[in-house]
């Protein structure tokens, strides 16, 4: 509101010449205002284009088994001890010193760890200052909010911008964990880490992903866990190597993963509850899944190669990105047998227009355009036959879609596809 009331009577270029330092000074406010928390807790920080929230969650269950109290804050969920709350906010790291009074309150509660989601629109607007690391997990880079930092490199260099956290010395063990199979893994090594891990997928071998879940290697030992996918997997190792450095042993990983079960709105299974009377009669898979970005599309796409697909796609609107509709689009071309377009969140952009967009990447196949999410959720439930896999895709575990003139709309995908399977399950009166 303070912004906005500047900005009416500020020129536009003047204004956003003066932002970032506005920005600076609110983070460091901030962190006065709550006498630096971070020094007072263990921190581990994720950051990466994709796999940052499953990271989050596999390292929460890790540090949980392991007997440590922790807290963690993500687009997912923002949990203190026990205390659990969906993020209702639609981003990682919100404003106005949200992250250190998170952070004050972890302390005060007896948490050992926190575990902090890092993005780059956060670290643009300089959320991620006087944040104070003991570890740092780098996932993998690949475009992403082209249009909102303005080049590729200026995502990159906000990105490495977390990283650098590293480099303050506050914490006496600094520990850099990156995915080495990403070619831009050595830019985020800092300096100032003491302690540099690399982890690679052949690490994992013999590892295996199927409808059942997923088996790999760790430091000699095989490791289950019902999740799925080679991308988790990575995420997996990720993991393990960080709770690894940190004196935590197999026997305690192997205990993580085989209770975690599904992390929302990642490769989430959909099914009716299972005092349901009509749960044993469901008999498709239904998934809802995050994926924003062409190669998250078609790792959860390749992730259920032997059966047939019915896709729900949509993309984001209101200028986020536009040249990735075309591409995702051909992905669902390449591995979907039904593609059904639809609206995600559209902001202040036609919806019409968006789905146009994808359309023209998409020529084997003719998809259907059903406007309404709802109703192409609908119709993806009914045509399901046995053994197939729906999937719906863009807005994970969002509570709402965001539309025109700022409004939000509640939504949930899951619960959606709930009570389609219901209505499709349901015996006729």
């Amino acid at each position: 509101m303070i912004l906005r009331a500047i900005e009416r009577f500020i020129p536009k270029k003047i204004y956003r010449t003066l932002q970032p330092a506005y920005h600076f000074l609110l983070a460091l406010a901030g962190a006065i205002l709550y006498r630096f928390p971070s020094k007072q807790i263990r921190i581990v920080a994720i950051t990466g284009t994709k796999g940052k929230t499953s990271i989050a969650e596999m390292v929460n269950a890790i540090l949980e088994e392991a007997g440590h109290k922790t807290a963690l804050g993500g687009s997912l969920r923002f949990k203190i001890g026990d205390e659990s709350k969906q993020n209702p906010y639609g981003m990682s790291m919100p404003g106005r010193s949200f992250l250190q009074s998170f952070l004050r309150k972890a302390v005060k509660q007896g948490c050992d760890w926190a575990i902090l989601e890092m993005t780059s629109e956060g670290a643009k607007q300089f959320r991620h200052k006087f944040i104070f690391l003991d570890a740092f997990i780098f996932t993998n880079l690949a475009p992403e909010h082209i249009e909102s930092h303005g080049s590729f490199e200026k995502y990159l260099e906000h990105k490495k911008r977390i990283a650098s956290l590293l480099n303050n010395r506050a914490k006496k063990v600094r520990t850099v964990i990156v995915n080495a199979d990403d070619s831009y893994a050595e830019e985020f090594i800092p300096k100032g880490a003491t302690q540099v891990i690399k982890v690679y997928l052949k690490d994992g071998e013999p590892w295996t992903t199927n409808e059942n879940g997923m088996n790999f290697s760790f430091d000699g030992n095989i490791i289950h866990s019902p999740l799925k996918g080679e991308f988790n997997i990575m995420n997996a190792l990720e993991s393990c190597s960080f709770a690894k450095s940190i004196g935590i042993g197999t026997p305690v990983l192997v205990r993580a993963f085989s209770k975690l079960s599904s992390i929302r709105g990642r490769v989430e299974h959909i099914t009716l509850p299972q005092n349901h009377p009509l749960h044993l009669k469901q008999n498709f898979t239904a998934i809802v899944d995050y994926a924003h970005t062409i190669e998250s599309l078609e790792a959860l796409y390749k992730t259920f190669p032997n059966q047939r697909k019915i896709c729900v796609l949509g993309n984001t609107g209101g200028g986020r990105d536009i040249w990735k509709r075309k591409g995702m689009a051909k992905i669902a071309d390449k591995y979907c047998d039904e593609i059904i377009l639809t609206t995600e969140d559209p902001y202040n952009e036609s919806p019409m227009k968006i789905i146009e967009d994808m359309k023209v990447g998409i020529t084997k196949h003719k998809p259907k355009t059903i406007v309404d999410r709802r109703e192409a959720i609908h119709e993806a439930i009914k045509i399901a036959r046995e053994g197939d896999v729906v999937l719906a895709t863009g807005m994970g575990s969002q509570q709402y879609m965001c539309v025109t003139r700022g409004e939000k709309i509640p939504w949930d995908d899951a619960n959606v596809i709930r009570e389609e399977i219901e209505r499709k399950l349901a015996p006729e009166s």
